[in-house]
Order: C-alpha cells, then structure tokens, then sequence
C-alpha cells in the first residue's frame, strides 16, 4: 500500500486499474510471460465478451470513465481464474492466490535487494547484512528470512 493512499482517497477507476494491474502481475509472478491484450480479448472472445484495446488501456491506467459492466468484469475475473466478487466488489480483499503470489514477490525483491547490497558492500559483516535484511522486511512486510549469511 502506498502512502498516498492512506491519505487519500482513491478513484474507483484507479482502485480496478490496481487490481487489473496485481492481476497481471500474478501471473508474471507464477513463472509466466504477461497476458498479451491480444489473450486477453481471445479469452473474453470465448465467453462471448468483447473488449477493445482503448478501453482496455484506460482500465489499466485509471484513466477514462469506470468500467462497470458486470458481465466483463466477470468475464476479466473468470479468465484470471479468480471470484467475481474481486473485480465486482468495493472492497479490497485479494483472493487468496494473490495474496500469497504478492508475498511471494515481495520476498523474491527483498532477497535480491540483500544480494546486491552485499555485493556491493563487499566486505560487511554478518550482523550488518542481517540488520540489513531486516530492516527491508519491515519496511515490505515481507516474511521471508532471505538469503543465508
């Protein structure tokens, strides 16, 4: 969550651009290449929906007027096989395999982030990579240990 966004309230076409956008993240997340807006529309082609690229755009961007079409939105959810309810639904709950996917990457960032401090930082000491490593999993909330030291 960003700073901004405690203090301020979201525009309901940027809070489904977020989830559009963490959608599409998941999937690069679980070792996939990103949908293409060319699978996307065959995958709603096949559910007899249709979507053209400029309303995709202003979708994930947040710009343009809110998609509130149940159908497609159902339609968008079906094809990242997750509930309805997410891309219908005002509150913010992620279902549980994006979750745990955004958890995933947010431990993988903070592992990379550990390795290139402690290649450029060369010569360090243990307790300073793990103050290090700690310091980043609470500023994201990640769990993982990271890297042995």
């Amino acid at each position: 969550m960003s700073p901004g966004r405690e203090s301020a309230a979201v525009s309901p076409q940027l809070e489904l651009a977020r989830k559009l956008n963490l959608l599409l993240d998941v999937v690069v997340a679980e070792g996939n290449t990103p949908y293409t807006y060319r699978q996307i529309e065959a995958g709603l082609k096949e559910r007899g929906l249709t979507l053209s690229r400029a309303r995709w755009a202003y979708m994930i961007t947040g710009e343009g007027p809110l998609v509130t079409d149940a159908a497609l939105l159902t339609g968008i959810a079906e094809f990242f096989r997750i509930p309805p309810e997410y891309m219908l639904g005002s509150d913010g709950d992620l279902p549980d395999r994006v979750d745990a996917q955004l958890a995933f990457v947010k431990s993988l960032r903070v592992a990379r982030v550990v390795n290139f401090a402690a290649r450029m930082l060369g010569d360090v000491s243990p307790e300073t990579l793990r103050s290090i490593t700690e310091l980043l999993q609470n500023e994201t909330g990640a769990t993982d240990s990271g890297p042995p030291v």
